[in-house]
């Protein structure tokens, strides 16, 4: 059985996201320190809240430096994404920056809702072994209140006042925006696509 660490940074969708992976048959590890972190062999990082407390709690369990540093897999989900990047706007804070740009709020308009929350298509813009097996237009469930830029790193992007980053890449540091654990199909075959990828 594959066995995956996931980082308990204090988002509520720790046990929903630890639920998924078990259903489709990986060991978890919970990882609150640098010695749980070096011994599994891929990472995921959830999160749901603001990004100032998510990166206080990575600051006060040691985790910031060794995340920085990682040469292991990591996938980032909604705001475990939004860290990886180098800085939010929510709470004015420098995140891990292990992948460029500022994640910014999203800006409400007439019709277009903030919070954005539900179904939303994902736009592919680059090949990436992340999207195998889902198919093109399909939807994944969001909720969240800021965005990642579109990049070079950008695989998918959904649409919600203007395009946004939905799934990144760029090299081992993987992110969704979207939750894939809340996203049926399309959110399970994305866990397994980062499960299976070799980044050797």
């Amino acid at each position: 059985m594959d066995t995956v660490g996931l980082i308990d940074a204090g988002g509520a969708n720790l046990g929903s996201v630890r639920y998924a992976l078990e259903r489709i048959g990986v060991q978890v590890q919970l990882v609150r320190g640098p010695e749980e972190l070096a011994a599994v062999p891929r990472v995921i990082l959830p999160g749901v809240g603001a990004a100032a407390e998510g990166m206080a709690r990575l600051h006060a369990q040691g985790l910031v430096e060794p995340l920085r540093q990682l040469d292991k897999p990591l996938l980032g989900i909604c705001l475990g994404m939004q860290l990886l990047y180098e800085h939010c706007e929510e709470g004015d804070v420098d995140a891990l920056g292990v992948l460029p740009g500022t994640v910014r709020r999203l800006r409400p308009a007439t019709g277009i809702r903030v919070p954005h929350m539900g179904w939303n298509k994902l736009l592919a813009l680059r090949e990436s072994p992340l999207l195998d097996n889902i198919p093109a237009g399909a939807s994944a469930y969001f909720v969240h209140s800021y965005a990642a830029p579109l990049s070079s790193h950008t695989v998918a992007v959904a649409h919600h006042g203007g395009l946004f980053t939905a799934i990144v890449q760029r090299d081992h540091f993987c992110g969704a925006q979207f939750h894939p654990e809340r996203s049926a199909a399309a959110g399970e075959q994305l866990l397994r696509n980062f499960l299976a990828m070799d980044f050797s």
